[in-house]
């Protein structure tokens, strides 16, 4: 600093003080970025009324600050996670399947490896460079940093804040990249990622041919060398609640795979190892309570991840049950950022998607008329149908598996079923991302600046603006 500066800085500092006067630089001392995978505006508008009917409210909805987000990736019109994600944090648009790498990258497949795990980075040296994500700038200036998900922990979206490959499969090296000075690890990082939770236990733990099929081939046990850094280490729930707050942590409560669907998680008796996870909303506010200690602040991802998967597979009641449990984590970060933070002076909180789905919402059905049910006219609540006299329901999807080859007609019993598949218009083996516009909801500190038709790449510039970076 130049000597003729200093007797200023006095004054500007007051005169910054009292024309914002929330965390000074920049306005956020804090920021929750929520990413609700392949939650488009009809599988909110959906998930609204199958909650709270068409004149309730989202969590979300009620955040005062809205913006539409376009989601195209550098080589296609429908992004898929990865550089949908990656946009977002790292304000570079890249090709289709790469993770935070610059645009150029070729998302070359990844290999399988001995016990034929598909996972294997086959990423050739030169193909691309690193660029920096949000949360490595925020890791920079001091700040405590964490990524959290219903899915695997080394899928697209969470991987997109913590790694840098070619291709989003390359699982077992994404995993790789978080354990502090080990093999492959993501130096950007610094200490490592401060709080990390998530499914697919699998990536992090030696292969085993009668218990850990999925597992690592190198036989490293990366959740060993995490808790030799310093980290707790849990698998379920208890685990995670009991850990202490002043340590790093990293919670994967699945052995293999995603978390169970939210659906699944609360049933009698629960499917799976749903017993034992946490819900998103538990797991986001122990994030808090462990970030929170870092005077300097923090930045949180949360991914709502099973959203999308249930939308692939055309199965719009678990899509839904998912979206609102993803809404309930946003009320209960709200909730407990305000006790600290009221007005959210040093907080901002972002809630968004990273792509849209082919989900598409028919008319004319009543009002009140379960958004899951066949559709029911508005005039006399009768069944619609259509041009060959066939019921249909009001949620249908342009792609995906369940195309009949002579549609029949549907009742309420078989179409409100857990496991019911809604009809599609092209039949595919799994359905598709869609490349529409999706939603973004800001509050809190610097929420002012997100309005308007955004590029994604753009709300990354818009988060460094609001940290003062």
């Amino acid at each position: 600093m130049t000597p003729t500066l200093k007797p200023i800085l006095p004054a500007l500092a007051l005169a910054a003080a009292f024309a914002n006067p929330a965390h000074a630089a920049g306005e956020a001392k804090n920021i929750i970025f929520f990413l609700g995978d392949g939650m488009g505006p009809s599988t909110v508008t959906a998930a609204r009324i199958h909650k709270y009917g068409e004149d309730g409210s989202l969590n979300m909805d009620k955040l005062e600050r809205t913006a539409r987000v376009k989601t195209y990736s550098n080589d296609a019109q429908t992004t898929d996670s990865a550089p949908s994600m990656a946009a977002y944090m790292t304000g570079v648009k890249m090709n289709n399947e790469v993770i935070s790498m610059s645009p150029e990258t070729v998302a070359t497949e990844p290999g399988k490896d001995a016990n034929g795990n598909l996972g294997v980075n086959n990423c050739a040296a030169g193909n691309g460079a690193a660029v920096a994500t949000i949360l490595e700038l925020a890791k920079a200036k001091g700040k405590a940093v964490g990524s959290i998900t219903t899915t695997e922990l080394t899928h697209a979206t969470p991987a997109a804040t913590f790694a840098h490959i070619c291709n989003r499969n390359a699982q077992f090296a994404i995993a790789a990249q978080t354990v502090p000075g080990g093999a492959g690890y993501n130096a950007a990082l610094q200490d490592g990622v401060d709080v990390m939770m998530g499914g697919g236990r699998n990536h992090f733990t030696p292969f085993d041919a009668a218990s850990n099929k999925a597992g690592r081939a190198d036989g490293r046990n990366l959740l060993t060398e995490l808790a030799a850094k310093g980290y707790t280490v849990a698998a379920n729930k208890t685990d995670m609640q009991a850990a202490p707050n002043n340590k790093k942590f990293i919670g994967l409560f699945s052995s293999k795979s995603h978390l169970e669907y939210e659906l699944d998680r609360t049933a009698t008796p629960p499917v799976g190892e749903g017993a034992t996870q946490p819900s998103l909303a538990e797991m986001t506010v122990k994030a808090l309570d462990l970030l929170s200690q870092n005077g300097n602040g923090y930045f949180l991802m949360v991914e709502g991840g099973r959203i999308d998967h249930a939308l692939h597979g055309t199965n719009a009641k678990r899509a839904l049950v998912d979206t609102i449990a993803f809404d309930d984590a946003i009320k209960a970060a709200l909730d407990k950022v305000k006790l600290s933070d009221p007005t959210l002076a040093n907080t901002l909180v972002v809630v968004t998607a990273d792509h849209d789905h082919t989900l598409a919402f028919n008319g004319y059905g009543k009002r009140g008329n379960p958004i899951l049910d066949i559709t029911r006219g508005y005039k006399d609540n009768q069944p619609l149908k259509d041009a060959d006299g066939n019921t249909y329901t009001t949620l249908v999807f342009g792609n995906g598996p369940n195309r009949p080859n002579l549609r029949v007609n549907l009742d309420s019993a078989t179409v409100l079923a857990d496991n019911y598949k809604q009809e599609t218009g092209v039949r595919l083996a799994s359905e598709t991302h869609g490349g529409g516009d999706v939603k973004l909801s800001a509050t809190g500190a610097g929420a002012k600046a997100f309005k308007g038709t955004l590029d994604n790449t753009k709300v990354f510039g818009l988060l460094k603006s609001a940290f003062g970076f």
